[in-house]
């Protein structure tokens, strides 16, 4: 099974010495798939998540799998739509992490998951403050063109969204998006994400859009879904 699988090619990885990009590569298999690149989703994402975490909670606190693994299960169950399960291990990983002494870098993947579940578990407020701190540490530690800066702005705008602030959501978008266009791929998933989340702001501000802003987002919609389609297909959360 994939978790099987998964579970021996780190453990040859570990036993053979191998690099740390080889180590990583043999990683990712605990949450993507090694035939379209694309991540888990759903159910199968939540069921990797408690299989990875079995593995490895054995393991000291501060074993790098063990304390990845923790960041695994809370994105499984995120994904699965256990945002109350998967908060306190969201919480209790940047604990960990900070007590330990990460890296900055390290801090601002764990900060950003926590604040996308802090968004889904409608704990707004928090999520708004966190995702901003997520989005400025990005940008001060690898600058604007960077493609961890570009989703964590999409982030910190998805939620700004959510929280019905549409025009410093349109404003950071419009701002960012000929960004991603230009360092990415059109077709990248972060650059239809962006894209999605500007067609949100212009579409749902209420009273005050105007036909063009309308216009302008329906047009923005169907293009995302036909790129959407022909390259993750239609089950795709992306493309759904």
């Amino acid at each position: 099974c994939l978790a099987e699988q998964a579970k021996i090619l780190v453990a040859e990885g570990e036993e053979n010495n191998l690099g740390l990009s080889a180590l990583n590569d043999r990683w990712a298999r605990w949450d993507t798939c090694s035939l379209c690149k694309q991540m888990y989703y759903g159910v199968v994402y939540c069921a990797l998540g408690w299989a990875c975490w079995k593995t490895y909670v054995g393991r000291p606190e501060t074993d790098r799998y063990r304390r990845t693994a923790m960041g695994v299960l809370g994105n499984g169950l995120e994904f699965a739509e256990r945002n109350d399960e998967a908060l306190p291990i969201k919480e209790a990983e940047l604990s960990m992490e900070r007590r330990l002494g990460a890296s900055e870098d390290s801090i601002l993947v764990v900060q950003g998951n926590l604040a996308n579940t802090y968004a889904k578990a409608g704990r707004s407020e928090d999520a708004v403050c966190t995702s901003r701190d997520v989005y400025l540490g990005h940008l001060k530690l690898y600058g604007e063109e960077n493609e961890k800066t570009l989703r964590a702005t999409n982030n910190y705008a998805s939620i700004l969204v959510d929280l019905r602030h549409f025009k410093e959501a349109q404003s950071l978008m419009r701002k960012t998006i000929p960004v991603a266009r230009r360092v990415l791929e059109e077709s990248n998933e972060t650059t239809l994400r962006m894209r999605w989340t500007y067609a949100m702001a212009l579409f749902f501000e209420d009273s005050t859009a105007t036909l063009d802003d309308l216009s302008e987002a329906v047009t923005t919609l169907e293009d995302i879904e036909q790129i959407a389609r022909r390259v993750f297909g239609g089950a795709h959360p992306t493309t759904s």
